[in-house]
């Protein structure tokens, strides 16, 4: 079995990729693909289609995933010299 760095329920910071700076809570470790679900970053859009409970069909929006090699425990990232001058001074 794999262990990473980081497991569900930490806030991390998204180090790498389009949604650098972005945080989070862990939703979800996947395992077998090495890449982890993060609350609010890396939002995908899925089509629905009619049901009972959507009866005109529906776009969702949900967490995509990020790979783990991507993401920082944030207590790390704020000891860390990664990071920026301006949020330091506002912390």
């Amino acid at each position: 079995m794999q262990t990473f760095h980081i497991k569900r329920g930490d806030e991390v910071v998204v180090l790498a990729g389009a949604h650098r700076g972005k945080s989070g809570k862990i939703l979800e470790i996947l395992a077998g693909s090495q890449r982890a679900r993060v609350e609010g970053v890396a939002m995908i859009k899925r089509h629905l289609k009619k049901s009972q409970e959507h009866p005109n069909g529906t776009i969702a929006e949900r967490e995509g995933s990020i790979h783990v090699s991507n993401l920082q425990l944030k207590s790390r990232f704020d000891a860390s010299k990664r990071r920026p001058a301006k949020a330091a001074a506002t912390a």
